[in-house]
């Protein structure tokens, strides 16, 4: 019986080797959805967004890149539980597989439910739902911030009614994202740079309104997040909340001076109507000129006594 000569295995770079492994694992797992707990999660100054995905057993490098984080629904943070969509791939210099996800929302309900309840409730334990720290509007702003995608619906809904109800009243709009990654931290620095005008400076908005239109819950998403809570807290600006629906209620609902159903109804909320301010004018200088007829005709019936 004759033995086989062994056969001689092909020698490769590294760099060949791992363009084989890639273009196996791109073959094999072009698409997969892989459920997991976020951790380690940081955003580049470049704007990618790189954390670890793991179970009790696993865990896998993960990145979001700039272009996809952007446009996500849900701003990841850690310990939230989520569904990622994407691609495995290779990341040749340091020979690393990762995840590359263009897609992500939470996994489950009940797990967002209790992540949420959990933060209202320390929250509410350090008295930012307190009634005693809500501040009043003013009855007549001469100047009105707005905080809300500078494309979106909602601004052209606020400003519209701002214009028709109380024109006299400055409008002040500060455009940022209000869904993504990037959505909660440029949502608290607007806040900041309206509150860093000192008061009494011509500049100095009277209110603000903060918000969006409406979505599903990971569209609205970034209202439930800390930072945003503890900038509307920390405002001297008083702040009305006006996000989504009727039906949508967010922390920052519970956390702001004044919480409006719709972006239309916050405006309503903020401004008086002229139109009515007109009438309540006209109906005071009546009573006064009847007043005044009225105290001089008894007057000359004393002088003619």
């Amino acid at each position: 019986m004759e033995t086989q000569a062994p056969v001689e295995t092909q020698s490769l770079s590294v760099s060949a080797l791992l363009e084989e492994v890639r273009r196996t694992l791109d073959g094999a797992f072009r698409r997969v959805v892989v459920t997991g707990e976020i951790s380690g999660f940081r955003q580049h100054g470049s704007g990618h967004c790189y954390f670890v995905l793991k179970d009790a057993d696993a865990q896998i490098r993960t990145v979001i890149w700039r272009s996809t984080a952007r446009r996500l629904s849900l701003a990841p943070r850690d310990g939230m539980q989520v569904e990622a969509r994407g691609r495995i791939e290779v990341y040749p210099p340091r020979g690393e597989m990762q995840l590359v996800v263009d897609a992500l929302r939470l996994d489950g309900d009940g797990a967002a439910q209790a992540a949420l309840e959990a933060l209202k409730r320390k929250l509410h334990k350090e008295g930012l739902f307190s009634r005693a720290s809500k501040k009043p509007l003013p009855a007549r702003p001469a100047r009105v911030g707005i905080i809300t995608s500078g494309s979106g619906a909602a601004l052209h809904d606020i400003t519209s009614i701002l214009a028709r109800r109380y024109a006299v009243a400055q409008v002040v709009v500060r455009g940022v994202p209000v869904q993504g990654v990037e959505a909660p931290g440029e949502i608290s620095q607007a806040i900041s740079e309206f509150n860093r005008v000192p008061a009494g400076h011509p500049a100095r908005v009277d209110v603000l309104i903060v918000g969006r239109g409406g979505g599903s819950a990971e569209d609205l998403w970034a209202f439930n997040e800390e930072i945003v809570a503890r900038a509307i807290h920390g405002s001297s600006i008083p702040i009305v909340s006006a996000v989504g629906h009727e039906t949508d209620v967010t922390i920052a609902d519970f956390v702001a001076d004044a919480r409006a159903a719709t972006p239309s109804m916050a405006a309503e909320l903020v401004v008086p109507d002229a139109t009515e301010l007109r009438q309540a004018f006209s109906y005071m200088t009546q009573r006064l000129t009847e007043n005044v007829f009225a105290r001089l005709n008894h007057l000359r019936q004393r002088v003619d006594y």
